[in-house]
């Protein structure tokens, strides 16, 4: 029999999250806000782009977003490599990344805007980004509601682990991240030299 003590060590079934100290909120708060402007300054805020990148037509979003990937890519290994950073790897969960890339693009292409390029686009005054805004709140509520489902389900399906693509090739992380983002960056250049405008 447990008595209270015991209890009271075990831990909990769901731990509470750690809260966030007011410089880690400061911090969010101005890389949220140069994010928004660094994507309203890109573009990608505007509807017309954003249909044009879905219809083939403009790949503005796609070398906006292919360009962060290499540089947020070379700047956290540079700063894990020096200790600076941890990684916190998500679990590969095949079924659920299938669903969620179905439901994310199908929410791309009837609204024309993703949760971020419609932030920004409110910002800059597109009141049709509202609607995106309001569904993602709703979004977000419903997953919540349907997370213990969703656990004992669809996260189920080809979990992975944690596991990466330098693990997979047997490769150091800096050498697949070099050869990552040289192909990256040729996939730029070419989209920049040979894309229709």
């Amino acid at each position: 029999m447990l008595d209270a003590a015991m209890i009271r060590s075990l831990p909990p079934e769901h731990p509470e999250p750690p809260v966030p100290s007011s410089p880690q909120l400061i911090a969010g708060v101005l890389f949220g806000l140069a994010f928004g402007f660094l994507l309203q300054k890109g573009g990608v805020g505007k509807f017309n782009v954003l249909i044009g990148q879905l219809l083939l037509q403009d790949f503005t979003v796609a070398k906006v977003m292919l360009t962060a990937i290499v540089v947020g890519m070379i700047g956290v290994m540079t700063l894990h490599h020096f200790g600076k950073v941890n990684l916190h790897l998500k679990p590969t969960r095949i079924g659920a990344n299938i669903i969620g890339g179905l439901v994310f693009g199908t929410g791309f292409a009837l609204l024309g805007y993703c949760p971020g390029t419609a932030a920004a686009a409110l910002g800059q005054g597109s009141w049709d980004a509202l609607f995106g805004m309001a569904g993602l709140v709703a979004g977000s509520w419903i997953f919540a509601e349907m997370s213990g489902w969703s656990k004992r389900t669809v996260e189920t399906w080809g979990d992975l682990g944690k596991v990466t693509l330098p693990d997979l090739l047997r490769l150091p992380r800096s050498v697949v991240a070099i050869g990552v983002a040289s192909m990256l960056i040729a996939i730029i250049l070419a989209l920049e030299r040979y894309a229709v405008r």
